[in-house]
């Protein structure tokens, strides 16, 4: 399976709401740049994604993932997405039911068929 192929299938895991956190590294770090949603930005580990991953089953009901623009050199793949997420709990002017959307820039470093590098360039739309 090419790296672009595994973005696409741990993209797919997020939307199933399956083990996406099986596509990391166990050495993995994942970077979140400022944005909206977490105005100072993230750096998180495995275990950090983990948690984050358990806190945040109940703020969506659901969440799509439209790959816009992906390209794979080596092992980097960066990907165009418009994400789109139905609330379960109110966030700021939305309520339970709205959707809330954003587009992201995401690069992913691989070692083998792992992800060891992910860095979300989130962009929201207001909210």
């Amino acid at each position: 399976m090419s790296r672009a192929d595994l973005v696409r299938a741990y993209l797919k895991a997020i939307e199933d709401r399956g083990d996406s956190l099986a596509f990391f590294a166990d050495d993995a770090v994942q970077e979140e740049f400022p944005n909206a949603l977490v105005p100072t930005g993230a750096r998180r580990t495995l275990a950090d994604l983990r948690a984050a991953s358990a806190r945040g089953q109940g703020v969506l009901t659901s969440e799509t993932y439209e790959i816009v623009n992906l390209v794979e050199a080596g092992d980097l793949v960066a990907c165009e997405v418009l994400w789109r997420g139905v609330l379960a709990v109110p966030i700021r002017s939305l309520k339970p039911g709205d959707v809330m959307k954003a587009r992201f820039a995401v690069f992913f470093e691989f070692a083998g068929d792992k992800i060891r590098r992910q860095r979300n360039y989130d962009c929201f739309e207001p909210f």
